[in-house]
């Protein structure tokens, strides 16, 4: 990766949660960059991820109104990260008023912006969207996302939009949220374990998830912004593992729960145009990490 690569003047939605904010403290601690503004309405970020910095602005600010805000206006960014969605399989049935108005709307928004500085636009588009079968919409949510992965092709056979479309497989690490319906498969397991509390398995347990790392995920997240091309890059480990698998690494009773809508079986990234175009190649296993967590 070139460390010094220069991205002059960034905007991240979603700044201020999982993702965003810990691509802000990499572009921080890896590259030069003159401006980063974060917009984040913060129903899933934290203000305790916020880094103080005179060169970061954080910004309290849905992305459906990101075309209104007087700063970001004025502000020309170079590259444009959205991370700014809601993204949960299982509440998506609930909410999906919420999620349907968040992610197409939103996002819609956010194109439109794009298009308008001419900024490149890296979307982290999800494995999920691509079901256990090819066109496969399994949730509310994976509708969204596949439909604005739609949205953006065609604004860019329309309107020339420039992009790279990053696709996160179940992101875990540090900073993951463990607690509410935001909560992830990792954190929950980790938080289970802490309680010394029976682990929750959805049944049957042998469906299979790419896990990746966060620092994965935003080394891949980078790559696409400096190297990639009008493409789809799948940034994941290369490797699956069963949810019961992962469950027994914990050496914890397991306790099965009932089969959820929007279940995805299979599901394991293709590294070969991430590793060919963008050099990317994951550092982190799973498993090396549950035992490291277990320890200390």
């Amino acid at each position: 990766m070139k460390k010094n690569y220069n991205f002059k003047k960034v905007l991240i939605t979603g700044g201020a949660g999982f993702l965003g904010s810990v691509l802000i403290k990499k572009i921080l601690d890896n590259f030069k960059f003159d401006k980063i503004i974060s917009i984040d309405n913060y129903s899933s970020g934290s203000r305790k991820n916020h880094i103080k910095n005179k060169k970061i602005k954080y910004l309290k600010l849905d992305c459906r109104d990101i075309n209104k805000n007087k700063t970001l206006l004025k502000f020309k960014p170079n590259i444009l990260f959205h991370f700014g969605e809601f993204s949960r399989v299982v509440p998506s049935f609930d909410i999906k008023k919420k999620c349907l108005d968040y992610n197409i709307s939103g996002t819609l928004s956010v194109i439109k912006y794009a298009l308008t500085k001419k900024c490149k636009l890296i979307y982290s588009a999800t494995s999920m969207q691509l079901g256990n079968k090819e066109n496969e919409n399994l949730s509310p949510y994976a509708w969204s996302k596949a439909k604005n992965v739609e949205l953006i092709k065609n604004f860019s056979k329309w309107y020339n939009l420039n992009y790279s479309l990053a696709y996160f497989f179940n992101v875990y690490g540090k900073q993951q949220i463990s607690s509410g319906v935001m909560a992830s498969v990792i954190g929950i397991f980790e938080k289970q374990y802490r309680k010394k509390i029976n682990l929750t398995v959805v049944r049957p347990g042998t469906q299979k998830r790419d896990f990746t790392h966060i620092d994965d995920v935003i080394d891949g997240t980078i790559l696409c912004a400096i190297k990639g091309k009008k493409k789809s890059y799948y940034i994941g480990s290369g490797k699956a593992y069963s949810i019961l698998k992962i469950a027994k690494t914990y050496n914890k009773k397991i306790k099965y729960i009932p089969k959820r809508l929007g279940e995805k079986f299979t599901g394991k990234a293709n590294l070969t145009l991430a590793k060919k175009e963008l050099g990317y190649k994951p550092k982190h296993d799973l498993l090396k990490y549950i035992d490291l967590f277990k320890k200390y």
